[in-house]
């Protein structure tokens, strides 16, 4: 339901808000008043093409926002969408367009794509009429019509299912022939791959071992030759311990002499003979840890070209493969996956085949069912279309739910397009180029009777009164009023007999003040209704005759 317009500098509009309720809601005012702005302003609101024009002169920007309760068809494409939605508040549409040309769209204050916007205001809003572009006038939606006629969610649910199922197969099928027709040339590069890695057999972190190594290896030479210069100052023929044993002897003589005594001599000679005694086991010591060291640098020969050969050829390796050194053994692994794959892959294309063939039969069975009952249902929905017209003043007019084959879809193998003759001996033709304006709005409300109950978008009906009056028009009056008892209904009327239908009803009228005019959009009720109706009925000059007769219709 459209609970509420509001609008900002569109054409005539400078400030309107409006709130509306449920049922017939009739929409009267002069030609020329702006009935048709208030339709434009509510297209521009939930996504429909608008232009620059719309912007009202002397202003920046133009903005409409609409206020709907929450659908579960659009719950479900805005939740897909990511928008938040609170199923217990309305949700609110909103555009705004500068005189430039610039647009930008809003639902629930979150920025969307124009796209977004008229797909959602396309599940909220249908427009019946010759000035919008949706509704009718748009052949795609003739399908979803006849089908919403019909009931036949199962059979759209199987069909959509079984179309997915076989575009699935067939892709898998398209993807294991493309896979053969490459598979030699792939075979070559996979085998000589796969054998090159498994020859370079690379290690986890290997690249990084041999690195150091060879970082290790290069300095090698240059440390074993001061080693070996810190071993001959060392005197590995013992020369050095032969000097200081020679002088600890010399120490031990004197002690001998002297070592009794308490003098400060003799407490310096132990003190010597100490440090000799150290210097002789620290040299040892010294001496064996330089040897141990010039080991670990003693390197085999040829060690250094070993470790430089590996590490540049696992980055040679990694430069062909387009990968890290540690990626080389999952790039073998996909290797022979893919080699596996060319392998069995006239079985597997095999029994991809035989899954396609299936999927393509459960699809063609789906689509048949749904083929049928379509086909049932439109000649169903002919009828009570069909019924619906002598009282519309369009007793010699005829309606064709035509249906014709199709290239596979989730829909099915149908085209649905509803075709009309508007004239006795007129051709059947499209209905979006043969019926007028009034003629669409007709053709749309008796479709709507039919389908009464079967959708929950807010529905409008433009010129629906075009060129009837009297009792047809209070036909399309009681119409309308029975469609609004399943759905919410707008009306732009000049007939009296419509107008007196509503459950509400809003004049639109426009006043000028110097070089600037302004429409105005008021509700008009209880006496003032009565006064409207009877305006509309007598024009300038409402006679007791005229109010007499709007109470007659009002009450009827």
């Amino acid at each position: 339901m459209l609970t509420g317009l509001s609008i900002r500098n569109v054409v005539l509009i400078e400030t309107l808000d409006l709130e509306f309720g449920a049922g017939l809601t009739a929409l009267t005012g002069e030609t020329g008043a702006g009935k048709s702005i208030i339709l434009d302003a509510l297209g521009m609101a939930t996504g429909a093409r608008s232009d620059r024009g719309l912007v009202r002169s002397g202003t920046e920007k133009a903005q409409c926002i609409a206020g709907f309760t929450l659908s579960n068809s659009v719950a479900k494409l805005l939740e897909a969408h990511d928008i938040d939605v609170d199923p217990n508040e309305d949700l609110t549409l909103r555009r705004s367009l500068t005189k430039d040309g610039r647009s930008k769209a809003f639902i629930n204050d979150q920025a969307v794509s124009a796209k977004l916007l008229s797909k959602v205001g396309g599940l909220l809003l249908e427009v019946h009429g010759q000035h919008d572009g949706r509704g009718l006038l748009d052949p795609s939606t003739h399908i979803h019509l006849l089908d919403l006629f019909g009931g036949h969610q199962t059979f759209l649910a199987r069909c959509e299912a079984a179309y997915k199922e076989r575009r699935e197969t067939q892709a898998q099928v398209d993807a294991l022939i493309a896979l053969q027709a490459k598979a030699v040339e792939d075979r070559d590069f996979l085998e000589h791959a796969i054998a090159e890695l498994d020859r370079l057999a690379p290690n986890s972190g290997e690249d990084v071992q041999l690195a150091e190594e060879r970082r290790f290896l290069q300095g090698a030479e240059g440390a074993l030759t001061e080693l070996t210069a810190a071993q001959d100052a060392l005197g590995e023929d013992g020369a050095f311990e032969a000097r200081l044993s020679s002088a600890l002897a010399g120490i031990e003589r004197l002690r001998t002499k002297f070592g009794d005594a308490q003098s400060n001599a003799a407490k310096a000679l132990n003190s010597a003979a100490q440090a000799l005694e150290r210097a002789m086991l620290e040299t040892q010591e010294a001496r064996e840890a330089v040897s141990l060291a010039a080991q670990s640098f003693n390197v085999e020969p040829g060690r250094l070209d070993e470790t430089e050969k590996r590490l540049f050829a696992l980055r040679a390796a990694a430069r062909k493969y387009d990968c890290d050194i540690d990626a080389l053994i999952e790039a073998r692994s996909k290797f022979a996956g893919e080699l596996t794959a060319i392998d069995n892959s006239d079985m597997d294309l095999s029994k991809a085949k035989a899954a396609a063939v299936k999927a393509k039969e459960t699809y063609d069975k789906a689509a048949f069912a749904l083929g049928k009952a379509r086909e049932k249902s439109a000649k169903t929905l002919d009828k009570a279309v069909m019924r619906e017209l002598p009282p519309l003043k369009m007793e010699q007019a005829q309606f064709l739910s035509h249906i014709e084959p199709c290239p596979e879809s989730a829909l099915g193998i149908d085209k649905v397009r509803f075709q009309v003759s508007t004239n006795p001996g007129t051709a059947m033709g499209p209905l979006d180029k043969i019926a007028s304006g009034g003629e669409m709005a007709r053709f749309a409300l008796a479709i709507k009777v039919a389908l009464a109950g079967k959708n929950d978008a807010v529905m409008v009906f433009d010129e629906v009164d075009q060129g009837v009056g009297g009792a047809v028009a209070d036909s399309v009056g009681k119409r309308l009023a029975r469609l609004s008892k399943s759905a919410q209904v707008f009306v732009v009327t000049h007939s009296p007999q419509v107008a007196a239908a509503a459950d509400h009803q809003y004049r639109i009228e426009k006043s000028s003040t110097g070089m600037t005019t302004t429409t105005h959009v008021s509700l008009v009720a209880d006496d003032a209704r009565e006064e409207e109706i009877a305006r509309m009925l007598a024009g300038e000059t409402i006679t007791q005759e005229a109010r007499a007769a709007a109470r007659q219709l009002m009450a009827s």
